[in-house]
């Protein structure tokens, strides 16, 4: 069930317009001082240029103050000791990044007006965006297994209001269910419907995780960004392969960090 909070602003993204009519409908504000002129294909932020923004204090500090207002759990908990030990070790040499500094660091740049997160769980992703873009169209689809990695995960209404507390007034719809299923449904009662911003964190089978890249990646907006988590998890040792296979070719811009943690990648998609 859709739960409107308010109305959809309009919001700058990461293109500038070719002249020649050639962006999908619902395109990212696009901005430039000369539109007739375009040799790039108009994106002007890539995806290296979002994971050297996800590694900085500055995207750190914007994840700390979203975790600072959310229920606590075990696992946010250790994220916020582990940065810390990073950051007193080794002060601005420090470089670490994962799901939320990535969504961070997109939401800045890119402020979406629309997001698609699949594996939403307790609402930490899905807060960082919330907090980054408070009049944006949220979409987040989860299973909501009970009691998921060993950690308390209850359900639709608890990640409302979550969401709540970062101050986000737009539009989110939580919808439950195999996101397999649940994303054909959706995409066949809206033909049209496109997002600036995408994250992957659901179903960790390596046909699983690659079915929902193929099914999301002809939504992705010219200039939109795609997160995928998890390409170094020990007991999913196939998803880097799955990125690789379904995401790196010419048509987006790529960029992953593995060096701590669990390891993330984020594409543009260039045309």
């Amino acid at each position: 069930m859709r739960r409107p909070f308010g109305k959809v602003s309009s919001r700058v993204g990461l293109l500038l317009p070719t002249g020649r009519g050639s962006r999908a409908p619902g395109a990212a504000t696009l901005i430039s001082p000369s539109p007739d002129v375009d040799y790039y294909g108009g994106v002007v932020v890539g995806a290296t240029t979002i994971g050297a923004l996800a590694l900085t204090d500055s995207a750190h500090d914007d994840v700390r103050r979203v975790l600072d207002v959310l229920e606590a759990d075990d696992y946010t908990d250790y994220i916020l000791r582990f940065m810390d030990a990073g950051r007193s070790r080794a002060g601005a040499a420090w470089r670490y990044a994962d799901v939320a500094t990535v969504l961070a660091a997109a939401t800045r740049l890119v402020s979406p007006r629309s997001y698609l997160e699949i594996g939403v769980r307790r609402g930490r992703s899905l807060a960082v965006v919330a907090a980054g873009a408070p009049e944006a169209s949220l979409i987040g689809v989860d299973l909501w297994i009970p009691e998921y990695a060993g950690i308390a995960n209850p359900g639709p209404a608890f990640v409302e209001q979550q969401i709540g507390r970062v101050g986000f007034h737009g539009s989110l719809e939580l919808l439950t269910g195999d996101s397999h299923r649940v994303l054909s449904r959706l995409f066949a009662q809206r033909p049209a419907l496109t997002f600036d911003l995408i994250t992957v964190d659901g179903d960790h089978s390596e046909t699983g995780a690659r079915r929902d890249l193929l099914d999301v990646l002809p939504r992705l907006r010219i200039g939109g960004v795609l997160v995928f988590d998890d390409i170094r998890h020990p007991s999913h040792p196939g998803l880097a392969r799955v990125w690789r296979d379904a995401v790196r070719d010419q048509r987006y811009s790529t960029w992953e960090f593995d060096d701590l943690g669990y390891g993330v990648a984020v594409a543009v998609r260039r045309w």
